[in-house]
């Protein structure tokens, strides 16, 4: 009995810091408390409206005339739909184009919509999306909506392989400074301490170095030592050492999904 609820509850005792945007942490907290984990949240990230939907309306308007649209996150769906809404724009609209999503999370978001996903690349990372695309888009036009700031490894490769790339900001993400307090006050306490600190996306690595007042490029802080960081994939990993804090474990596939099992993993 002892051994089928230890596997049945494989992290039973462990707290987990979830640290995604307050609306997004349902999906990976209820998979933790399944396995038996406590689970902490403590947004690392705030999704906000753009400062103007200016160019993000022009391009709906337009969406006749682009050959593909890439969606890299469920926030860019969830925001490009709110405003396909808004303009009264229906799924006609999008009737010629081609649709790539980065992730199965995204094609999800996408095909609730009643829109069919053209493409989902073998690994979910933008270099797995040029990889897919670069030789399909030769003189295509192409939209890309996503968060203000973010990588331009699709916009930039893509317009290589003879594509033109429009990129709109559909949100931005910021530090919520209500979490600074919380995370310190959980650092501090030995109860609520948390044995595995979740990253989702490289802003929730770089505003978790915000929030707890690290200077970038230091060793790990000594709030964290002893503390499992687990990173959704080689994106978010790279940004982890780059800030000095280090991977020890990471999604495969880079996923909710992969980082539970990653972490279920890490405390075998």
């Amino acid at each position: 009995m002892k051994s089928t609820k230890k596997s049945s509850q494989p992290l039973a005792g462990v707290r987990v810091l979830v640290g995604r945007a307050r609306h997004q942490a349902g999906s990976l907290s209820v998979e933790l408390h399944k396995l038996g984990a406590s689970v902490l949240e403590i947004p690392f990230i705030e999704i906000r409206k753009p400062r103007s939907f200016q160019p993000l309306d022009g391009a709906l308007g337009d969406l006749a005339n682009y050959d593909w649209l890439i969606l890299t996150s469920v926030n860019g769906v969830d925001a490009m739909w709110e405003r396909m809404g808004k303009l009264r724009l229906t799924k006609k609209s999008l009737s010629r184009l081609k649709t790539a999503a980065i992730g199965p999370a995204t094609k999800k978001a996408i095909e609730k919509r009643g829109r069919r996903v053209d493409l989902v690349p073998e690994e979910y990372v933008a270099e797995s999306v040029v990889k897919s695309l670069r030789q399909r888009v030769k003189g295509k036009r192409i939209l890309l909506v996503r968060a203000k700031v973010a990588r331009d490894v699709i916009p930039k490769e893509l317009r290589k392989a003879g594509a033109s790339v429009d990129v709109v900001e559909a949100y931005e993400t910021i530090v919520p400074k209500s979490s600074r307090t919380r995370l310190w006050a959980a650092l501090k306490d030995p109860r609520k301490r948390p044995d595995v600190v979740t990253f989702t996306s490289s802003s929730t690595v770089k505003n978790f170095v915000t929030l707890l007042g690290a200077s970038r490029r230091a060793r790990r802080p000594a709030q964290l030592q002893g503390v499992t960081l687990a990173s959704i994939g080689p994106v978010t990993s790279a940004t982890l050492r780059d800030l000095g804090l280090g991977v020890d474990v990471e999604a495969k596939p880079f996923t909710i999904p992969g980082l539970v099992k990653a972490i279920v993993g890490s405390r075998k």
